[in-house]
Parts: structure tokens; C-alpha cells; sequence
């Protein structure tokens, strides 16, 4: 077996029958792919899905994963994996046809750890898309090169990837404690290891933003909060555009607590907001004018969730594992001879 793509999902009933089915619809390479879906007990019909497309489609194979959360479920599927490329597929995106075939492609050209493509946001409601436009803003995004559509060239971490399964028998596999991040912390290690990852433009694929604000913002707090646990594990500073949301919430609690108080805090605190709301604003309208007016008045707020919700969720993961020391570190070995065992 080439390739096998690994789909780790829970409760996706929404998005898993398009994304598996762009998935079956893969120009197969040369030696064939298999496609291991393991899901995390869903309870709103995802499993049923699954079950039903692997009737029909015997390259789909479906696991347990009982503990429900994406960095045990990668794991399960690589150690069950037949494939020498291991492909990780997201149950929110849509493959192009060519998909895993550039993906093999870019792999062998570049000689690279790991591949991937620019990660796409289209929006299908109007709080959607009005997430996705933001989402490639650089006053959204920070400037992360993943956002941006036209960047080919080494990155820091790429969206989903693509990797030689000897990678993880040398690494390890996910980190099993991370709920979110256990992709960024893993290209860390590939980072650290003196290895490399490739963006290339030629790896397509369509991701599709939460569908609320209130989901938007739960996933961004989520992201800070174990942006946090990465920092820590590896005890190295991140990058500029991790710690501005955190010092920006931080000093609007300072100055807010304060501002009982003080007069002096008062005003400062009135110029924070005044010069994050116009930059919010400009941000607003700039975006608009490129991607269309319609997503403007859900825009701003779609901003404020994305930098408070990650900037809150950082100093609550302060608080947890810095603070009161919450957490303990992984046990990589287990986890590496586990997802480098050969498949039963």
C-alpha cells in the first residue's frame, strides 16, 4: 500500500459524508491508498455514515477511539495504517481529485518531512464566511504563512501534512495529552530535528469555518489555551504573533480592575479600546473591499472572537499549567513504539 489517509472525527454529521467522499474520489497513486476513519464514539449518526460509505467502499476502514480526541485518534489510525505515506485528512475539508497525489508528489520532489497545502477557508452561511475572510486577514491570522493562498516554501507548520511513515517510528506520533495543537507541537519536533515542511500551492483543498461566533470563539480559546502546554513541554518562547492576544486581553483586565480605582487607568483603558476598536474597524473595511461588502457588520465581532477568545485561552492555560502546575508530560516512547508497530 502507498498512502493511507488518516480521518480522525466525532460528531461531523454535517461534514463527513462530502469530505469522505472527496476522499474516495482521490486519483489514486501509484500502488493504491487506503483510507482508516477513526472515530471518537459520535453520537449524532457520524458512525452510521461511516459504516454505510465502508459497505460500499472497501478502502475505508473505520476504528474506535475511545478517547475522543484527535491526537489518540491519528495515533490509532497510523498504527493501523498499511500505507509507506501516511496522509492526514480533517473532517471539515473537501479534497481536490489530485489531492493525495501532489501530496505524494511534492513529498518526493522536495525531499521534505512533511507537506501540505495553504489552508483554504470557504464559508457556506453568512457568519462563515464572514470567519473565513478573516481568517486569511493578516489582522486575523497574525500573518501566519498557512493562511496565506500563494506562499510556496518551507513553513514553521503546515495544515493537515503529509508525512513518510518512518517519520513517526523516529519522532514519535501525536503527543496524546494535547486536545488541540498536537499538530503544531509535532511539527515542532520535525522543526527541532533539523527536518523541514513544504507549503505547496499545488496541494488543494477547501476547509469550512465554524458556523457561529459562539463555536468560532470555544475553538480559538481552545487553541491558546494548549498553545500554552506546547511552550511549556519544549521550553521555548513562541512566536510574536502568539503573544499579542494574551498581552492584549491581559492589559484590558488590568485596566479594567483598575479603572475602579483610578482615573489615570480610566484613560488608558478608554485608549486601548479606542485604538483596537478603529483597528478593528480598518481591518473590516479592508477585508471587505477585497472579499465583498456583504460580511461587513459580522466582520468586527468575528475579529474580537478570534484575538480575545485565543488570548483568554492562553492565560487560562497560564493559570492551569504554569500556575497550578496542571498536567504531566507524555510518555513519547509508548506512543512511538505504538503508531510504529507494525499493522495487525
Amino acid at each position: 500500500m502507498k498512502v493511507s489517509i488518516i480521518l480522525a472525527c466525532r460528531n461531523e454529521q454535517a461534514h463527513i459524508e462530502a469530505c469522505v467522499r472527496s476522499l474516495l474520489d482521490q486519483e489514486p497513486p501509484a500502488g493504491g491508498f487506503e483510507i482508516v476513519a477513526c472515530d471518537g464514539h459520535s453520537t449524532d449518526g457520524t458512525r452510521e455514515i461511516l459504516n454505510q460509505l465502508s459497505v460500499q467502499h472497501p478502502i475505508l476502514r473505520v476504528l474506535d477511539n475511545p478517547r475522543r480526541i484527535v491526537s489518540t485518534g491519528l495515533n490509532a489510525g497510523i498504527a493501523a495504517a498499511r500505507g509507506r505515506i501516511i496522509v492526514r485528512a480533517d473532517a471539515h475539508t473537501t479534497y481536490a481529485p489530485d489531492y493525495v497525489r501532489q501530496c505524494v508528489a511534492v513529498l518526493e520532489e522536495t525531499g521534505a518531512d512533511s507537506v501540505g497545502g495553504p489552508w483554504r477557508a470557504v464559508g457556506q452561511s453568512s457568519v462563515s464566511r464572514a470567519i473565513a475572510h478573516a481568517f486569511h486577514s493578516p489582522f486575523g491570522s497574525g500573518g501566519a504563512r498557512a493562511h496565506n493562498l500563494t506562499y510556496e516554501g518551507p513553513v514553521d507548520t503546515v495544515y493537515l501534512g503529509c508525512w513518510p511513515r518512518e517519520l513517526f517510528a523516529r519522532l514519535g506520533g501525536f503527543d496524546e495529552e494535547l486536545v488541540r495543537n498536537q499538530d503544531d507541537e509535532f511539527s515542532l519536533r520535525i522543526v527541532r530535528s533539523g527536518g523541514t515542511i513544504w507549503q505547496s500551492v499545488r496541494i488543494l483543498s477547501t476547509y469550512e469555518p465554524r458556523r457561529s461566533l459562539r463555536d468560532l470563539l470555544r475553538q480559538y480559546m481552545q487553541y491558546g489555551y494548549w498553545k500554552v502546554r506546547v511552550i511549556q513541554k519544549h521550553r521555548i518562547p513562541a512566536s510574536w504573533r502568539h503573544l499579542v492576544p494574551p498581552l492584549f486581553v491581559a492589559t484590558l483586565i488590568v485596566l479594567s480592575a483598575a479603572s475602579v480605582l483610578s482615573a489615570t487607568a480610566r484613560s488608558a483603558a478608554a485608549v486601548v479600546f479606542g485604538v483596537y476598536g478603529f483597528a478593528v474597524l480598518a481591518a473590516a473595511l479592508v477585508t471587505a473591499r477585497t472579499a465583498g461588502w456583504r460580511p461587513l457588520p459580522v466582520l468586527p465581532v468575528v475579529f474580537l472572537c478570534l484575538h480575545v477568545g485565543y488570548g483568554f485561552g492562553f492565560l487560562r492555560g497560564i493559570l492551569d499549567f504554569v500556575i497550578r502546575r496542571r498536567g504531566a508530560a507524555a510518555d513519547m516512547s509508548s506512543i512511538t513504539r505504538r503508531v510504529s508497530a507494525p499493522p495487525v
